[in-house]
């Protein structure tokens, strides 16, 4: 099985590389420490899209060492999309691949996010490097573009992949807005009909998940698949720690949801919802019982 590349993405990648700023370190020779991924595809995926970060100088100015990645990354593509469509599918590849300079430039607007909305990231290249949520999103954004192509099963194991590294669940369904950002992320949970706008921040345990499933019809104990079940998130929204929005809910612009808060029915733009803190009681005991 062989797949050669026909697009063009590696004369935009290089014109991309050439428009970078010192924040993304894309024109440094540097020598970071190789870090191991649990599949090929999103090591070559990170070298494509960030060269300067992970000691993938060489691509920066030459299209054809571009080109030649690209081919590389395709063929595992079509190595893993094969064994569910029974053929390479080199169009469906390509238009992946194609769209990677766009998928780029929407993930340096989603380091921008990260080091804007994280008082602790003290550079671009630490948010690339080192953010479980980062690189659940660099993954998520090509799955879905696979996902979007109709390969939907190799698409969920890309997902997968990046929910063993990070431990956030993103489904490949699910459409994230621009400026999209995890912090700390652990628990992440992102079900396939979820939708998010632009400039939203979600921290660690956050479910957009279904409420109740219904039933297929005309087979018994099964699910129906292919309706909406998760929440619809709008602009400027910040999910705290541990909240939970489940149903095909709509939640609007400018809303905060604050720690813990369960979330069934829609929220206006504008709203904070929260739940009242517990009244808490505190006992010291004298020093000769402790």
């Amino acid at each position: 099985m062989e797949y050669t590349y026909t697009g063009t993405a590696h004369e935009s990648l290089v014109e991309a590389y050439a428009a970078d700023d010192d924040r993304f370190r894309t024109h440094q020779q540097s020598a970071f420490p190789e870090r191991a991924t649990t599949v090929e595809e999103v090591g070559i995926l990170r070298r494509l899209l960030f060269p300067g970060c992970w000691n993938a100088s060489t691509l920066v100015g030459d299209a054809d060492a571009v080109k030649e990645t690209l081919d590389e990354l395709g063929q595992r593509f079509c190595q893993g999309i094969q064994p569910y469509a029974n053929q390479c599918l080199a169009t469906v590849v390509t238009n992946v691949l194609d769209q990677l300079p766009a998928i780029r430039k929407l993930l340096k607007r989603d380091v921008e996010a990260a080091y804007k909305g994280d008082p602790a990231a003290k550079s671009y290249v630490e948010v690339i490097r080192s953010y479980p949520g980062f690189h659940a999103t660099m993954v998520h954004r090509v799955a879905h573009a696979i996902y979007e192509e109709g390969e939907g099963v190799y698409a969920r194991e890309l997902s997968e992949a990046a929910k063993s590294v990070s431990g956030i669940d993103i489904h490949p369904g699910a459409e994230l807005g621009e400026y999209f950002f995890i912090d700390h992320g652990s628990g992440v949970v992102i079900g396939e009909t979820a939708e998010v706008g632009d400039w939203a921040r979600i921290y660690q345990e956050v479910t957009l998940g279904a409420l109740h499933f219904e039933e297929d019809e005309n087979d018994e104990r099964t699910l129906k698949k292919g309706y909406k079940r998760h929440p619809t998130i709008g602009d400027n929204v910040v999910l705290g720690a541990g909240s939970k929005l489940l149903g095909p809910i709509t939640v609007g612009d400018h809303v905060s949801i604050e720690a813990n808060a369960w979330v069934t029915d829609d929220v206006p733009d504008h709203t904070t919802v929260f739940i009242k803190h517990p009244e808490q009681e505190r006992k010291t005991r004298p020093p000769e019982q402790q």
